[in-house]
C-alpha cells in the first residue's frame, strides 16, 4: 500500500485573477507585504516586518494574522524565497500554514493575470483534526478570501494610478467579524 497520497489535511489552491493594471503595478501592490492589512483588511488583521530582505526581495519576512469568513483565525509567517519582479514571486508559510506560494503575472492586453498557486498544510490544531470533515468548508473560505483579495487589490490599483480621486473609490471589505474592527458611529443620538 505504498504511494504518494496527499494527506486529508494537504490543500493545493489556484487562483487566477484578471485585472486593469500591468503586471509592474501589481508587482508594486503584491510584492509589499507591509501594506497588506490596509489594502486587504478582510483577510489581514496584522502584517509585522521580520527581516527586510536582500534588494531583490528575497529574504522579506512578515508575521501575519488572518482570517476569512469562518470564525477562526490563523498565525504564521512567511519568507519570500524567489526575487520579486514583474513576473511574480515565491513564498514560503510557517506556523498555522506551512507550504509555499508562487504569485505569476502575465500581461494580457490592458489587463494582467494574476496566478497564485498556493500549497500548504494546516498545523492549527482545530483546523487539522477538522480537515478531513470539513475541507469543503475550508476550501470555500480560501476561496472567499481569494474573491475580496481580487477585489480589494482592483481597488488599490486604482487608487495608486495618477491623478485617482480617492473620494470616488470605494473602501476595502473588513473582516467578517465585529471584533476586529470598529463599527462607523451613528451620527444621531438616542
Amino acid at each position: 500500500m505504498g504511494g504518494n497520497s496527499k494527506s486529508s489535511t494537504d490543500y493545493e489552491f489556484l487562483t487566477v485573477w484578471r485585472l486593469a493594471g500591468t503586471p509592474r503595478e501589481v508587482m508594486d501592490v503584491l510584492g509589499d507585504a507591509g501594506t497588506l492589512a490596509r489594502w486587504w483588511p478582510s483577510v489581514y488583521l496584522t502584517v509585522l516586518p521580520l527581516d527586510p530582505g536582500h534588494p531583490d526581495g528575497t529574504g522579506k519576512a512578515f508575521s501575519l494574522h488572518t482570517k476569512g469568513w469562518l470564525p477562526y483565525t490563523l498565525r504564521w509567517r512567511f519568507t519570500v524565497t524567489e526575487p520579486i519582479t514583474e513576473q511574480g514571486f515565491a513564498i514560503s508559510a510557517h506556523g498555522d500554514l506551512n507550504g509555499t506560494g508562487r504569485w505569476t503575472f502575465e500581461q494580457d492586453g490592458p489587463e494582467t493575470v494574476i496566478t497564485y498557486d498556493w500549497r500548504v498544510s494546516p498545523s492549527k490544531p482545530l483546523v487539522r483534526r477538522l480537515s478531513w470533515l470539513l475541507k469543503p468548508a475550508f476550501s470555500a473560505n480560501h476561496r472567499w478570501a481569494m474573491a475580496r483579495g481580487q477585489e480589494a487589490l482592483a481597488l488599490e490599483l486604482r487608487r495608486r494610478r495618477p491623478g485617482a480621486d480617492l473620494s470616488k473609490i470605494p473602501r476595502p471589505a473588513p473582516p467578517t467579524f465585529a471584533g476586529r474592527y470598529r463599527w462607523p458611529r451613528s451620527t444621531t443620538h438616542a
